[in-house]
């Protein structure tokens, strides 16, 4: 059984009810949703969530709501591996054998159905326990400066001040968009960022936290961009 899991909890603070605002024309994570309706990877694609609007909301554009999620998983420091376990612990409960779990986030308005199908074929490939998304830096992060308590600047490796741009070890992140996952792997709560895990590379312009007011303007901007240019 393949599973998409969608974590949306109903509290967040830096922008509220951020799950279902309206993003483009539709609730936020209505973009994740049809993206993995739309990949035909999934034998079912689910939100946890602990809230009754953004169940409902999840319903509405396809996703099914099992179970709502309880109240010891919905705090502000709830990772996500302890969600995802939660989910798969209560298909295999109700007697379900899911093998292959893509964790979606509701938040990724960019992520593509052909992404989506990317990172499973590079986890059925790959042997790994993870295949997630991952972008490229766009400034060398080795000549990253902090700002001191004095109001000052000082880099962080002052090693790297005489190194041309060019001669640094390019470096990627975590993209915030999916993460696919072997059952085990997340039962067992292996760590995502680690040897067992294969990337799946995406464009810098498809990607875009959205933890604030200015990156929710941004990413709306890009959005828009995008949709004109692929007509």
């Amino acid at each position: 059984m393949r599973l998409a899991v969608i974590p949306a909890r109903g509290g967040s603070k830096r922008i509220p009810r951020k799950n279902i605002k309206p993003f483009c024309g539709k609730p936020m994570i209505a973009w994740s949703i049809e993206a993995a309706l739309a990949s035909g990877c999934f034998d079912e694609i689910i939100v946890s969530t602990d809230d009754t609007e953004i169940a409902d909301v999840g319903k509405t554009y396809g996703a099914h709501v099992p179970f709502m999620r309880p109240a010891e998983l919905s705090g502000d420091h709830t990772g996500t591996v302890p969600v995802i376990r939660h989910s798969i612990q209560w298909y295999i409960d109700a007697g379900a054998r899911p093998e292959q779990i893509c964790c979606l986030y509701a938040t990724a308005p960019f992520v593509t159905a052909e992404d989506i199908r990317t990172g499973l074929h590079t986890l059925e490939q790959s042997g790994g326990d993870y295949a997630f998304s991952v972008t490229s830096y766009a400034f060398p992060i080795q000549r990253a400066i902090r700002l001191t308590q004095e109001g000052r600047v000082e880099m962080l490796n002052p090693e790297y001040f005489n190194t041309r741009s060019q001669d640094l070890e390019e470096a990627f992140h975590d993209a915030g968009q999916f993460y696919w996952g072997r059952a085990e792997a997340w039962l067992q709560g292996r760590i995502i960022f680690a040897p067992g895990s294969l990337p799946v590379l995406l464009p810098r312009h498809r990607v875009q936290d959205i933890d604030t007011p200015e990156d929710w303007t941004r990413a709306e901007w890009l959005f828009k961009a995008l949709q004109e240019r692929e007509g």
